[in-house]
Parts: structure tokens; sequence; C-alpha cells
């Protein structure tokens, strides 16, 4: 008996040394795996795909401040994309535009009133040094008047998804600061309004369509034609002038700050093959450096957990969904496949955590569930999307829907039997069937 008690005291005591052990360790894995932003709101993306990997009140509509300045820099790009404006075109200042960009209080280089400057000249003053004036003035060029403008920034943010936004004027400054010249059908006290999630689709969707945006965003200092030395307030940029604050990888996207936005920040950097997208609105804490510190963790967060891999190869099948029949054809089946790998967003260790499935495009197919021949070789017949199976939280989208999926095409092709080959296979069917019907008949006596 005593020996029995020895035996359970050694053991027990050994079982307390493994658990004392191995805590620190679970301690610190959970550690690696929580963020706390100090933000009104905050959100982080992957931008190929637009998964969420961190999110913080991403729905609730916030003053942004300067980023508003990204939709500006957004229909620029397509203006000049489409051939409305050019790079070299010349604009001379309005009255308003002089006004603000004399305002030494805001962001700004000082436009001569009689001076004539290009659209590249404005854009980088915009782009790089968050000018006011320069903002406006490119609202004039494209659209005649800021109201104007302020109507094609609402109008382009429905058409590109974007749900919960109010676009006041074409600079992120408070209407109250714009010295009564605000847009005309917006308030004096308005101000631009955006979720953390449509300020980071916003952003997804400036970088995908006009990926030169990262040229200008990620220059850290520029001289304007009049002599200003511009110095982007970007200070997470690895070649920043202000000290203290680079972070690796980042090469955009824009700051904003105004006393009802507070501190903002809208990164984009790129690390181990994977490009990011973060915003941080309303960080806590000093106004100009604050967003850089809460950005820094939601980086190191987005960096160190998540990865883009590939999860299922090309030429991929699903058991049990490897084949479909085929009707007229001179082969009875066709195997199908996915045309191209699968990629997506995981969180580290979760790469076997995902079951594939084929969607079949019903519209493909007979009423009993047939592929009609004649078909190609690489022809879609579906698509395979993917459901998590691991046992944390499944990943969601910054637009619902909107998951990653390939197509699935068939892996040969499948040429039309001629008349004979269709004839004798209805005669066979019709002979199966009526001897069928005569062996259950006959069954049916007994």
């Amino acid at each position: 008996m005593n020996n029995k008690r020895t035996k359970f005291i050694v053991f027990l005591f050994l079982f307390t040394l493994i658990v004392a052990a191995i805590s620190p360790l679970r301690t610190a894995s959970a550690a690696e795996n929580s963020i706390d932003v100090n933000a009104s709101s905050a959100i982080i993306i992957e931008e190929s795909t637009g998964t969420i990997l961190y999110g913080k009140n991403i729905d609730e509509k916030l003053p942004v401040a300067s980023m508003a300045k990204v939709m500006t820099e957004y229909l620029v790009l397509e203006a000049v994309k489409e051939g409305r404006i050019k790079w070299e075109q010349t604009y001379t200042p309005s009255e308003y535009v002089y006004k603000i960009s004399q305002n030494e209080e805001y962001s700004n280089v000082p436009l001569r009133q009689d001076g004539s400057y290009t659209v590249q000249e404005l854009y980088e003053a915009m782009a790089i040094y968050s000018a006011n004036g320069a903002a406006i003035a490119l609202a004039e060029i494209i659209s005649g008047t800021e109201t104007n403008f302020v109507k094609l920034m609402n109008e382009k943010a429905k058409e590109l998804g974007l749900t919960n936004y109010e676009f006041v004027n074409a600079t992120g400054l408070e209407n109250g600061d714009l010295m009564g010249m605000h847009p005309e059908g917006t308030s004096s006290d308005a101000e631009n309004k955006l979720s953390a999630r449509d300020m980071a689709l916003l952003s997804q969707k400036i970088i995908q369509d006009f990926p030169e945006v990262i040229e200008t965003a990620s220059i850290a200092k520029k001289t304007f034609k009049e002599g200003t030395e511009m110095l982007n307030w970007n200070w997470m940029l690895p070649d920043s002038i202000r000290k203290g604050y680079e972070y690796e990888g980042v090469d955009g996207l824009k700051t904003g700050s105004t006393n009802k936005a507070g501190s903002c920040f809208t990164a984009t950097a790129t690390k181990n093959g994977m490009r990011v997208v973060a915003v941080v609105m309303n960080a806590k804490g000093e106004l100009h450096s604050a967003r850089f510190l809460e950005m820094e963790k939601m980086l190191n967060y987005g960096f160190n957990n998540f990865s883009v891999k590939e999860i299922f190869p090309a030429k991929y099948q699903v058991e049990k969904q490897s084949s479909l029949p085929v009707v007229k054809g001179k082969e009875k089946s066709v195997s199908i496949q996915t045309k191209d790998p699968l990629t997506l967003v995981i969180r580290n260790g979760d790469e076997k955590a995902y079951k594939a499935n084929f969607n079949i495009n019903k519209d493909k197919l007979t009423k009993n569930g047939e592929l009609t021949a004649p078909l190609k070789k690489g022809e879609k017949v579906g698509t395979m999307t993917v459901s998590y199976t691991g046992n944390g939280e499944a990943l969601s989208f910054i637009q619902e829907g909107k998951q990653p999926q390939v197509d699935v095409v068939t892996e040969v092709a499948v040429e039309k039997a001629n008349w004979f080959v269709l004839s004798m296979r209805a005669v066979g069917s019709f002979f199966s069937g009526l001897w069928g019907t005569i062996t259950d008949t006959v069954k049916g006596w007994f």
C-alpha cells in the first residue's frame, strides 16, 4: 500500500513539473496570436483576396480626415487612364484653390494665383504631402467644381462596393475649415466619413486597379516646383526622413488627422510574398505618432500569424466528384478538374484545415444531371470553393460572397457521337427497357 502511494506521489510530482514547464510556452503562443489595438476602429486585410486578418469595430462610419484623398487619387488615376485628363496638362488656380493653398495651418504647397501647374505636379503634392489646395485643384480639373467632384466620389464609392461612406469634399478637411467655400449640398460642419472596412476596400481597389499608386505613395521626399520641400507624412516608409517609425516593406498609402478624426492611417506593406492593407482610425495618443505605434502592432500581427499558401494544385479532383455523365457523346462520361491552383490566406499551421467542393453549373446539365456533347478540352463546367474544417474561427472576407474560387473544367474533349451510334444506343435502350419490363412482369407471376 505504501509502495503504491509513493509511486502516485512521484507521478503527481513529475506531472506538475511537466505542466509548469509547458505553461510559459502556451502563454507565449497565446500572446503571439492576440492583439490589442488602442483605437476606435481598425482592420487588416490581405490585399489579393480581401481576407480579413483582424478587425475591431470595422463597420462604424467614422471621420477619416485626409485618408479621403485615396478616393481623389483613384478618380485622378482613372481619368488619366481613360484619357479625360493628361499628366502634362496645366492648370491655373481658382480663387478658392489659391486661398486654401495659402493656409499654413493645413498641409499645403503654396500655389501662385497666376501660376501654372501640371496634373502630375498637383497629384504628387497631394499623394506625398497631402496638399489640400492641390486636391481641390485636381477636383476642378476633372469635374469643373468640387461640388460636381463630390458627386463623382460618392457614385464611385457605390460602384466599387463600399456600403458605409459619406464623401463631402475632395480633401478630407472638415467643411468648417474651407472658409465658407465648401461644396454645395454639404453642411458647414460635415466631414468625410467611412467605416474601416470601406477604407480598406477602397485602398484594395486602388492598389489592384492602379498599382502605379504605390510608385508615388512610397516617395519619402520631393521638392515641389515652387521650392517647397514635401516630406511624406507616412513615417513608416523605410527611407522616411523622420526616423524611429520605419517598417520594412511599407510602401503606402495615406495618413490623416483632424480634430474629429484623430490620428488615422491606412498602410500597405509586403513581406514574404504577402501584401496587407491595414487601417487604424482615431488611434489613442499623440496625434501624429499614435497611428504608427498602433500600426506596427497590426503589421507584426498580420505577418507573424498568416501566410498566402497554395492549398490545392491545378488539375485537382474532388473524390466522388471527379467525373460527370455525358449524353450524345462518343464517351459516356468525362473527368473534371480544377483549371488553376487555389491559393488562400491561412493562419499558420492551418494548411490542412480546408475541404474542397465542386459546384457544377446547373445551366450546363440536363434534367438528369448530364453534360451534353460536344465538349471542348478545358471547358468550364463549374467552380471549386473550400470550407474551413479547423478548430479556430473561419476567416471572413471584406466583401461577402467574394471568397477565392477557381474554375472546374473538363480534362479532355468529348466529341458528339454520329447518328448511327446514337441510333444503336436508342435501340439498345429500348430493348433493355423492354426486357426489364418483361422480367419484372414474369417475376410478378411468382
